[in-house]
This record gives C-alpha cells, sequence and structure tokens, in this order.
C-alpha cells in the first residue's frame, strides 16, 4: 500500500546531520519526498512510498544516531501526491 507520511520532528534535531541522515535513508529505501528545517526549530519531513518502508524509515532514524536527538514525532498519514520523483533537501 502506497501511502504519504507528514513528520515533524522536534528536539535538538538541526544542526545535527538531520537532514542529511534523512535524505540518505529515504533515498536507500526508494521513498520520495523531501525534508526541511522549521524556523520554530523542528525538521518537517513529507515522504511517500509502501508502507512497510515509511514504517522501516522511521525505525531507522529512531534507532540510529539520530534517535538520541529526537524528544518528539508528529506522524500525519495520508494519500501520496503522487508529485515527487526523488527524495531531496529543501531549504
Amino acid at each position: 500500500m502506497i501511502l504519504s507520511a507528514h513528520l515533524f520532528y522536534s528536539g535538538y534535531v538541526q544542526g545535527v546531520g538531520f537532514r542529511f541522515t534523512v535524505e540518505r535513508i529515504a533515498l536507500s529505501l526508494c521513498l520520495k519526498g523531501w525534508v526541511k528545517n522549521l524556523r520554530d526549530g523542528r525538521v518537517e519531513v513529507v515522504i511517500e512510498g509502501e508502507k512497510s518502508k515509511i514504517n522501516d524509515f522511521m525505525r531507522q532514524i529512531k534507532s540510529g544516531v539520530l534517535g538520541k536527538y529526537i524528544r518528539d514525532v508528529e506522524i500525519l498519514w495520508g494519500q501520496p501526491s503522487g508529485e515527487f520523483e526523488d527524495f531531496g533537501i529543501r531549504f
């Protein structure tokens, strides 16, 4: 099942290589979407792909080196837009 997840990571998630690690993991799982820093200190991720791969993505983020920087994650599931061809960092 192809889904979309809109994620908001909070904690000490900026200035620690978070976006680059998110991009690397997403690309390794063939997921599509983007990641960017928000002015309020959170990191926003929009990701589309198979639900199992999105779950694997979230598991890798939380269990990897970045996990110690995450205080909370808000997840909003939805239908994929189909607008993305790859995964990248937005500024």
